[in-house]
């Protein structure tokens, strides 16, 4: 066993649709989860399992959380973020990769409802409040006009440090 940084892949998918508003994403209400319940979230995402690709990861999160099915090749990547939520704990260590997605087939439903306090459509530029704050970031980048960043880092310090823990 080593004592290398670790960090915990995640895949979202962004269900986009045009709307009469403009573009519009379609969020959960996170409830039951312990993490960020009462706040809007990506509709689909989740942990990337041992043995699947990030790819397969996005494609079964939009299965079980919305019962959509997911071509891989509709799947658009969007952006990576590397984030922290500065606790020192392995499991606050992230790599999240976001994929837009503009088609699918079925319905989008929640599938999980001691997870989920409903689903809504909103336009990227009159988000919910509140949203979770790094998720809130990358709706931002994809509501505005200058390009989105490839890679990115959310609660680093300006010069790309962890925050010094509190203990």
């Amino acid at each position: 066993m080593t004592d290398r940084f670790r960090v915990v892949p995640a895949a979202y998918v962004l269900l986009l649709r045009d709307g009469p508003r403009g573009t519009e994403v379609l969020l959960q209400l996170r409830a039951g989860t312990g993490f960020m319940d009462g706040f809007w979230a990506a509709a689909a995402a989740g942990h990337v399992e041992d043995g699947e690709s990030v790819h397969r990861a996005a494609v079964r999160e939009a299965a079980e959380e919305l019962g959509v099915v997911v071509d891989p090749a509709d799947l658009e990547p969007l952006t990576t973020l590397h984030r922290t939520r500065a606790t020192g704990l392995p499991v606050d260590e992230r790599v999240d990769f976001f994929f837009t997605c503009r088609r699918w087939g079925g319905e989008p439903r929640v599938q999980e409802d001691d997870r989920s306090a409903g689903v809504a459509w909103y336009p990227l530029t009159a988000l919910p409040d509140p949203v979770v704050p790094h998720e809130h970031r990358v709706l931002t980048w994809l509501a505005g006009d200058a390009p989105i960043p490839a890679l990115a880092a959310f609660g680093f310090d300006a010069d790309g440090a962890r925050p010094t823990l509190d203990r």
